[in-house]
């Protein structure tokens, strides 16, 4: 029985494949709901680029029109290494040490199954049309000014600008 796969691929990402691998390994096995939520709320710097992989992966299948992206999940993600941009940092009497600046071709492959059931769906925030004509609304800042109740109170300099001043205290 062969079975429907979809792939997505992303060549020549500017960062390590260690560190998008860790964060690859987050999403494998789980559905596209799941995986879209997991990058959502990741922190680190290659599950940006992920999750755009993901949704694209997710757009490649729906435009097949043969398959409901609600029976997706990821069945598969490589992380391979790209080609390294090196460089070099001068050091000292004259010597040097190699720069390796990597990169990554990841490899994304969802699967179907067919008795999969989302827990939950994930609805962006629909934009706001304006009417013809009318601009959108900004807020008018207020100049600060300052409360004459309240006198302003010096403060006295702290311990490196006393302790470091250009001038001589006590002249």
């Amino acid at each position: 029985m062969a079975t429907t796969e979809y792939k997505a691929t992303l060549r020549y990402l500017r960062q390590a494949p260690r560190k998008v691998r860790s964060v690859a390994n987050l999403v494998k096995g789980l559905s596209v709901n799941e995986a879209e939520a997991q990058l959502m709320v990741q922190t680190r710097r290659p599950s940006k680029a992920l999750l755009k992989l993901l949704r694209s992966a997710v757009a490649n299948a729906k435009n097949s029109k043969t398959v409901d992206p609600q029976h997706l999940f990821v069945s598969g993600i490589h992380v391979d290494g790209g080609p390294m941009l090196k460089r070099i940092l001068p050091r000292a009497r004259g010597s040097a040490s190699p720069i390796q600046k990597k990169m990554s071709h990841v490899t994304l492959i969802l699967g179907v199954n067919e008795s999969l059931k989302p827990r939950f769906t994930i609805v962006p925030p629909k934009k706001a049309k304006l009417p013809p004509g009318e601009a959108p609304r900004v807020k008018a800042k207020k100049p600060k000014t300052p409360d004459k109740a309240e006198p302003q109170s010096k403060q006295a300099p702290g311990f490196w600008k006393r302790r470091f001043g250009r001038k001589a205290i006590g002249e």
